[in-house]
């Protein structure tokens, strides 16, 4: 008998192995399951190696295994042609006889794909799944609201301070949390830092992962990077935008349809963009360690009264060796 949690389970590590693959499209992962339960095939979406949505993947591998099988995928199949042709029509063309599916298509384009799949016979069922939703959580956010999402990365120690008061701040997180960080590198389409940092400490702005993903490397400022700095290496491609406009900066990115926004910034330009509304969770890697005085990660936000504060939703929270790494949401105001 299917367990719907174990098969959840399963597409959610599917989609994280493919985050900042599939830009435009979502992260989605399928499976395919017997009558009696057992896993007969899975597919996941990834530019890299292919056009083809993760329903067609798995259902290729599949064969005719999946005459008469459940197909679990993370988001309600596509009803529409794009880069390639509806899932739905692949899906009943394989005689799947049961559809469970964790996200509906918030996408006016692709939606309807539920309502065809149960006009042809195929038994359909929602199954609504947290996990699968926070993992498709950019692109679900950039169909709703027609731009990526912002996190703003921060180490800090335990009472805030993100550096001493002589400059110096390698390392306050543990090596978990910069290896954890270079995940998360992979995993986003973008990585947004300002002048300010690239002059102060010449980064690569890449993922240290052997095979991983490149995101985009995107520096905002007036001030000029000198051609032989780290940012302008073959390793990944690099968007100069020479002005402090924020506006423009997130128009220019909603235009290349990219999902999810890394920001590796200092907090001149994280407080900026927090304040503009543009930062839409803040994760934390806290260390355990106090330093008194030293550079804050955070700027004047303008608020005078308790009533007025910035509220933040805790996502998640767990221990990576020393540090504690909390996921924020950022209440809009």
């Amino acid at each position: 008998m299917l367990n719907i949690d174990e098969a959840f389970a399963h597409c959610a590590a599917l989609s994280r192995a493919s985050l900042g693959t599939t830009a435009p499209n979502p992260n989605v992962s399928a499976a395919i399951y017997s009558p009696a339960g057992e896993l007969i095939s899975d597919g996941a979406h990834d530019r890299r190696v292919s056009p083809e949505h993760a329903e067609v993947i798995a259902l290729k591998s599949a064969g005719k295994a999946a005459n008469g099988a459940t197909l679990v995928v993370s988001l309600e199949p596509c009803n529409h042609v794009g880069a390639t042709g509806p899932c739905v029509d692949a899906i009943i063309g394989a005689n799947i006889a049961k559809v469970i599916y964790a996200v509906k298509d918030p996408n006016p384009i692709a939606a309807g794909g539920a309502e065809r799949l149960a006009a042809a016979g195929i038994t359909v069922e929602f199954v609504e799944s947290f996990m699968l939703s926070d993992i498709q959580g950019a692109w679900l956010h950039r169909i709703s609201t027609g731009r990526p999402y912002f996190i703003w990365k921060v180490a800090t120690t335990l009472d805030g301070f993100m550096a001493a008061d002589d400059g110096s701040s390698q390392w306050i997180s543990s090596p978990e949390s910069r290896d954890d960080v270079q995940i998360l590198r992979s995993h986003s389409d973008a990585i947004l830092t300002g002048t300010g940092t690239v002059l102060a400490d010449n980064p690569t702005l890449q993922a240290r992962i052997d095979g991983a993903a490149q995101p985009l490397r995107v520096v905002v400022g007036e001030r000029d990077i000198p051609a032989d700095f780290n940012i302008n290496n073959e390793g990944s491609q690099t968007l100069l935008l020479q002005s402090r406009d924020l506006n423009k900066m997130v128009q220019a990115l909603s235009d290349r349809d990219i999902n999810q926004v890394l920001v590796e910034a200092g907090p001149t330009l994280g407080t900026a963009l927090l304040k503009a509304g543009i930062i839409d969770e803040i994760l934390i890697y806290q260390a355990p360690t106090l330093l008194g005085s030293g550079k804050s990660w955070l700027q004047d936000l303008g608020i005078e009264t308790l009533a007025g504060a910035q509220r933040l939703n805790l996502i998640s929270s767990q221990q990576l060796a020393s540090d504690i790494k909390s996921r924020y949401r950022v209440e809009k105001r």
